[in-house]
């Protein structure tokens, strides 16, 4: 960063913080109002107190100076101001920090992926995912092609479990040996970062040790270490009811939560999505293979 841009976000951060503070009153965040205040908001003194750092430091944070905030203080500021989400997400942002994801509630849906999920789910199979790959929720074409995953015990309910560790979501899948050691070492990629942004905590862990036990196939591409690299290939996956089916598959990421949407689109060109709207008719009869 050039020293004029980062000297007009150090600006941006002390205006930002200091119109926060100007726009709380002493009621709001629990403090007796005592004598007549000079100020509109609250005081320097206050905030520092109530985001746990010296008044000094606030200081010269409001003063354009100082050196970067830490995660630490920025929670601290985010708290004390009671900053909205999208304020929050920019004090990271003007403070060059990444915003730590918001904690997930167990059981609940993240709102802008199940909305998203449901306008698909006349056209592609999708699920949601938590902060460790548990399936949470999946539409019905998802469903009706895999079984229900979505709430199962211990890790059968884990996207990568499914792949590595019980097999059953790619039992019926067509695609050669090669293509399949691709599809895997992207969901062991994206299990890397999962694991990162988790600080390797003791639940991570626990799953990367049993699929470690569980797969050599896994163990091996743990071992490599790899956090990205090209897209998988399409997937091509045989259902009892309708035949061949052929996938490309995207993930979104939340920007409110730490869940991820996965959804399968047809492959142009191919009669996937006829096929797929042929299932939809015979929803409730003999689920496939992968069961």
């Amino acid at each position: 960063m050039g020293e004029s841009t980062g000297s007009t976000t150090r600006e941006a951060l002390a205006d930002f913080l200091r119109r926060r503070r100007d726009a709380l009153s002493p009621e709001l965040v629990g403090l007796q109002t005592g004598q007549r205040r000079r100020t509109p908001g609250l005081r320097r003194d206050e905030v520092a107190r109530l985001a746990n750092m010296s008044t000094t430091y606030y200081e010269r944070l409001e003063q354009g100076r100082g050196p970067q905030p830490s995660a630490a203080i920025l929670a601290g500021l985010a708290r004390a101001l009671l900053l909205t989400p999208d304020e929050r997400a920019y004090l990271y942002l003007l403070s060059g920090r990444t915003e730590p994801a918001a904690t997930d509630q167990d059981g609940v849906v993240d709102p802008e992926l199940l909305s998203v999920m449901r306008a698909v789910t006349a056209t592609s199979p999708a699920f949601v995912v938590d902060d460790l790959a548990g399936v949470v929720v999946q539409n019905e074409l998802h469903t009706s092609l895999f079984g229900q995953v979505a709430g199962l015990p211990g890790w059968e309910g884990n996207m990568i479990w499914c792949w590595f560790g019980s097999g059953r979501w790619r039992r019926s899948v067509l695609n050669s040996a090669e293509h399949q050691e691709a599809i895997g070492r992207d969901y062991v990629s994206y299990l890397r970062v999962i694991v990162a942004e988790r600080g390797y905590d003791p639940a991570a862990a626990a799953l990367v040790a049993d699929l470690r036990s569980a797969s050599p196939e896994f163990s091996r591409m743990w071992d490599v270490h790899q956090v990205s690299g090209a897209p998988a290939p399409i997937m091509s996956v045989l259902d009892d009811r309708v035949g061949r089916l052929d996938f490309d598959y995207t993930r979104m990421m939340s920007s409110r939560s730490r869940q991820r949407l996965f959804s399968l689109h047809p492959v142009p060109g191919t009669p996937t999505q006829q096929r797929l709207n042929r299932l939809s008719n015979v929803r409730g009869n003999a689920v496939s293979t992968y069961r």
